[in-house]
């Protein structure tokens, strides 16, 4: 059992999550920010590609959270993402919060508030791990592609914009 007092609440959570779910990766905290995919990988001396961001969007015929978990280098196709789940809005930091319960630049692909409709990035299918958010702007926690997979049950899809 890892100890998670010394954790910020919503890190603890997700902490919790984790354990819960016997995964044997501790929570880390970065001493800078990872809001930003360049941040997180800095600070965890790994590629921008192999971190995994959550970015968040609003269907729009239910007012569903559509959360993509992308490859931090990867620009995400908004067309390529409706043609899968339906019409896109984009999501304020409000709905983000309210709908998934992390603010923006923390937000974890597990323990969401409401059931989100989640898509993974194929192209984080090629790293051995990657890094996702746990739940605050300085956590962040590794898992296997295919652990990022069990725990979400999200498909994994085209999502990136090519040029």
């Amino acid at each position: 059992m890892m100890n998670h007092t010394t954790l910020p609440d919503t890190a603890q959570r997700v902490a919790q999550l984790l354990d819960a779910l016997g995964h044997d990766q501790r929570i880390v905290m970065l001493p800078e920010t990872g809001k930003t995919s360049a941040e997180a990988a800095a600070g965890l001396g790994c590629s921008v590609a192999e971190i995994a961001k959550s970015i968040v969007f609003r269907r729009l015929h239910d007012d569903a959270a559509v959360m993509v978990v992308a490859s931090g280098s990867n620009r995400v196709d908004e067309s390529k993402v409706a043609a899968i789940v339906g019409a896109l809005g984009k999501a304020d930091a409000r709905f983000v919060k309210e709908k998934i319960g992390y603010a923006i630049g923390g937000v974890c692909p597990i323990g969401h508030v409401e059931k989100t409709v989640m898509l993974i990035d194929q192209d984080l299918m090629q790293y051995p791990h990657v890094w996702a958010a746990a739940g605050h702007p300085h956590a962040v926690f590794r898992l296997t592609p295919a652990q990022l997979t069990a725990m979400t049950g999200a498909p994994v899809a085209d999502v990136a914009l090519r040029a």
